[in-house]
């Protein structure tokens, strides 16, 4: 039986270049290279909007990036699902959103709780959950991204240790997205081609485990 995966993330998911301001090749994005890495025996459902918090509003944004107001009717809509992939966090380092990693982690656990309380329905399984900490916020020369993410930096570097915690605590699965890849110095958050690559190349052997392939 083919399991399903939902990819629940950010831009960092979705698939933004920082060099051309527009949307990396389908082919390139994380999402895609797992699926291609897992084959027909798993369906890979990208779900990343740009801007999108863990559980936080965005009052600047043109629309609802608050990942816990928004998570309920993707789960809903994406139903059964054997594996959620949770990568957010990265603009909850705004100070303008939270600015903290603590906050950010809270986030997190909010998402777990609504992924575990959720009506399934007709008999179906509460899916397994796998945390991916970002890659940490780097240095740029990028004013409006420096100005958005001041303070992020130092924060960004504590999202992989917390998450981990939460992972342990929460007998989630933990991946840290900083093992396998780094941001790019146009803007200090996105990912290169090469890197989200990376990221999709990364993740096959936890996803395989998990997913007991």
């Amino acid at each position: 039986m083919t399991k399903t995966v939902l990819c629940y993330g950010d831009s960092l998911t979705w698939g933004y270049n920082a060099e051309t301001i527009g949307r990396h090749a389908y082919e390139d994005r994380w999402p895609s290279v797992l699926q291609r890495a897992l084959g027909n025996q798993v369906r890979i459902i990208p779900e990343g909007l740009n801007g999108r918090t863990t559980a936080f509003d965005d009052h600047l944004a043109d629309c609802d990036r608050n990942g816990a107001r928004i998570l309920p009717t993707i789960l809903q809509t994406h139903n059964p699902l054997d594996l959620v992939i949770l990568l957010l966090g990265t603009n909850d380092m705004k100070p303008v959103v939270a600015g903290a990693a603590f906050a950010a982690t809270q986030g997190v656990r909010r998402l777990i709780q609504l992924v575990r309380n959720h009506t399934w329905g007709f008999g179906y399984d509460v899916p397994d959950i796998l945390i991916v900490a970002p890659p940490v916020i780097s240095e740029t020369a990028n004013p409006v991204f420096a100005a958005n993410y001041r303070g992020a930096i130092e924060e960004s570097a504590m999202l992989a240790t917390l998450y981990r915690d939460l992972a342990d605590e929460e007998s989630c699965g933990f991946f840290d997205a900083g093992s396998v890849a780094i941001t790019t110095s146009l803007d200090g958050v996105h990912l290169d081609a090469e890197n989200t690559r990376a990221l999709g190349r990364g993740l096959e052997p936890i996803v395989r485990m998990m997913l007991g392939l």
